[in-house]
């Protein structure tokens, strides 16, 4: 009986710990005031204004890569109301496109919106960072599913910008998203 009750009592600790690290110890648990210091300061308008190149990779549930893919994106700013328009071409031959409506208050909140979001998202502004949270939907040959997605971007000190976001059903993980977004100079362009 006293085995029985020490496993129970390990099973019941470790979800416990588990809980605990998912709520204070995890991707998840940052905050943007985490990130109020740096030696610069991420502006959406200034650091996400007129062409954007973009890589990067989805990991599936189990952490594998699941798909690559490259960007283009084309971001437009009139004050505090800003469109980004992007192309996404995965490894797989296969192009998405979306638009995102942005529009940033004097306190750096963030309103997002987009054809696969649900409803509004909402984000912040703070030091060296954004956080967006939204809803988004999955198109039909995917499932159709929503996924609740917390979205960070990081200014880097030559101004690139990485991204990781997290995908997630039932508050389980389903997928993760890592990329870096730059501005595309006028040399590149040119190379183009």
């Amino acid at each position: 009986m006293n085995s029985l009750l020490y496993i129970l009592l390990g099973a019941v600790l470790v979800l416990a710990l588990n809980l605990l690290r998912g709520r204070y110890a995890s991707f998840v648990a940052q905050k943007p005031s985490d990130y109020m210091s740096g030696p610069e300061m991420f502006d959406l308008r200034q650091h996400m204004n007129g062409p954007i190149a973009c890589e990067g990779v989805i990991y599936g549930p189990f952490g594998r890569v699941s798909s690559r893919f490259v960007g283009a994106f084309e971001c437009s700013w009139e004050g505090n109301h800003g469109v980004m328009s992007e192309e996404f071409r995965y490894d797989d031959g296969s192009i998405q496109n979306r638009r995102w409506d942005l529009t940033i208050d004097q306190n750096g909140a963030i309103k997002a919106t987009a054809p696969d979001v649900v409803g509004e998202g909402e984000g912040f502004q703070v030091g060296s960072s954004v956080q967006l949270k939204y809803r988004l939907r999955l198109p039909d040959s995917a499932g159709g599913h929503v996924l609740n997605t917390v979205d960070w971007m990081y200014l880097a000190p030559n101004g690139s910008i990485v991204n990781r976001s997290q995908f997630r059903k039932f508050g389980i993980q389903v997928a993760e998203l890592v990329a870096t977004m730059r501005p595309v100079s006028i040399e590149m362009k040119d190379a183009a």
